[in-house]
This record gives structure tokens, C-alpha cells and sequence, in this order.
């Protein structure tokens, strides 16, 4: 009786990865062996070469790599942008002569660079006493209402994005006609030292200035706003 035959024995996939790993010197000498081997192509049926398989690969790593540059190009553009467009506003607002021209150089600026339609400059009562004229819009001297209702649109924070409804907008933008529904906003506390009043930008788009949106650079606006209030207090 003749004995039964071995059973064939098979190496393990992983074993094999994990031996070629730790020798990446076998295939010197025998690159007639790496021109034998076949692997599947990634996108239609049949094989091709190894090297084939690995040209395959490394177009597609650098499509990858040609793609994530392209993005981070695109952001670098639009930084770069978003700083020119600071930038001419800043200047813009330093060049002002008085407190009416800021507000009216910090609306232009906002409508023409951050296509942000309304703007107001809410000041607080102190800033006027000394003033002879009332001031023009997009200034206005804060009342107590209105002073009510843009804390209420903080929320206790120094600054905001919020849904802005159309009573609201009446009340804080008397110099804008208001859209028919709700619009959005970005609101900032002004101070130096002192409470200033309030920094309103406002959109009949509701999406504009969404809730979860970051306030830094509406926070820095208005840091600059209100050291320039400060600064063209007018002479006695």
C-alpha cells in the first residue's frame, strides 16, 4: 500500500510581504524576474507588468500630488487676496478726515471689497456731546432700544453672526430699506478702553453671515474702528 502524498504546502501572502520587506535587495540580479511578474491593473480586467503597475502608481501619486498643490495654490490666491482687500480698507478708513467720512469709507469699502450691502456704525451717546452737527449715517448715535436690541444679537459674546429679522433690521439700519425676509449679520462690540457703541454688517442674504462663522475679522474692524473714533474726537 502505497503512503498517501503529502499535502502541498503553500506560503503565506503576508509572510512572503513581510520577507520581501525586510529584504528589498532580492530583485538585484534578477530584474528578468520583475519583467515576468503580472498584477492586476487597477482600472480594467487582465494584468500587466510590475513596472507597468508601478508607473500606474506613481502617475497616480503624482495626480495626487498635483491636485493637493493645486489647492493649496488656490488658498494662497485667495489669503492673498483677502489681505489687498484689508489692506485698501484700512487705508481707506485712516485716510478719513472726521467721524462721518469714517463711517461713510468704512460702507464703501465693505459694499465695494466684502460685497457686505449694509453697514452701521452705532456709537455710543458720550462720542457726540462735543460734536455741533448730528452725525450722518452709517453713523448713528446708540439709543437705548437700539443698544437693547444689538446686545440681545450677541448673546453675551463680543462678537456674532446672526439671523438679523426684518424689525430688527428696521430698528438697526434705518438708512438701508429692508428686505421683505430675514437677512444675516455680523455684530461687534466697539471699545477703547471705553465702551464705543456697536459695529453692524448686514445682509439681506441670510446665508452671508451664517451663525457658525468666524468673527475674527470682524472683531479686528472694529478695533480699528474704534481707535479711530477715539482719535478723530473733534477739537474743542
Amino acid at each position: 500500500m502505497s503512503e498517501a502524498p503529502e499535502p502541498r504546502k503553500t506560503l503565506d501572502p503576508d509572510q512572503v510581504a513581510f520577507w520581501l520587506a525586510r529584504h528589498p535587495d532580492f530583485f538585484v540580479g534578477r530584474e528578468g524576474l520583475l519583467q515576468q511578474l503580472k498584477v492586476p491593473h487597477p482600472h480594467i480586467d487582465g494584468a500587466v507588468s510590475l513596472l507597468e503597475r508601478l508607473v500606474l502608481d506613481l502617475r497616480t501619486r503624482a495626480e495626487s500630488a498635483e491636485g493637493r498643490l493645486e489647492g493649496l495654490l488656490g488658498t494662497a490666491r485667495q489669503s492673498e487676496a483677502q489681505y489687498r482687500r484689508l489692506r485698501e480698507t484700512l487705508l481707506a478708513l485712516v485716510e478719513a478726515p472726521d467721524r462721518d467720512a469714517l463711517a461713510q469709507a468704512l460702507a464703501t469699502q465693505m459694499s465695494e471689497r466684502f460685497a457686505t450691502p449694509a453697514v452701521a456704525l452705532w456709537c455710543a451717546a458720550e462720542l457726540s456731546d462735543a460734536e455741533v452737527a448730528p452725525p450722518q449715517p452709517p453713523r448713528q448715535v446708540l439709543s437705548h432700544h437700539a443698544g437693547t436690541r444689538l446686545a440681545a444679537l450677541l448673546d453675551g459674546r463680543t462678537s456674532r453672526c446672526a439671523k438679523l429679522g426684518v424689525s430688527d433690521w428696521k430698528c438697526l439700519l434705518p438708512h438701508v430699506a429692508p428686505p421683505r425676509k430675514p437677512g444675516s449679520c455680523a455684530v461687534t462690540r466697539l471699545a477703547a478702553g471705553d465702551a464705543l457703541g456697536y459695529l453692524l454688517l448686514a445682509s439681506p442674504d441670510p446665508e452671508q453671515y451664517r451663525v457658525s462663522m468666524d468673527t475674527q475679522f470682524t472683531e479686528y474692524l472694529g478695533d480699528i474702528v474704534a481707535r479711530l473714533l477715539v482719535r478723530l474726537a473733534p477739537h474743542e
